[in-house]
């Protein structure tokens, strides 16, 4: 694989990592209304289970974020080695994503 197509495929997994981190974000935003809305109807199994899976998507999205810091560093020295631009230029396909 070639330098630029070695850099565009970290990119992309860069912009992948990011969804993802926005993903399991909104996941911890709908339970938080779901336990706010239990408050009211004060459950036993709603809080402890929607407890539980907060901790555990919590938990994940530490990792994501270590993992998109680590691997977006690892992306920047890559492109520092090789003279290539971090800002990646739009490219045809990734605007008819």
């Amino acid at each position: 694989m070639d330098k630029a197509k070695k850099f565009e495929l970290m990119n992309k997994i860069v912009r992948e990592l990011e969804d993802l981190q926005n993903s399991q974000t909104a996941l911890i935003e709908k339970i938080t209304k779901i336990e706010a809305d239990n408050m009211n109807l004060n459950d036993s199994y709603l809080e402890k289970t929607l407890g539980d899976m907060h901790s555990k998507i919590a938990e994940n999205l530490d990792t994501i974020a270590e993992i998109f810091t680590h691997f977006e560093s690892q992306r920047d020295d890559y492109a520092k080695a090789n003279n290539l631009s971090v800002e990646e230029p739009e490219t045809e396909t990734e605007s008819t994503i």
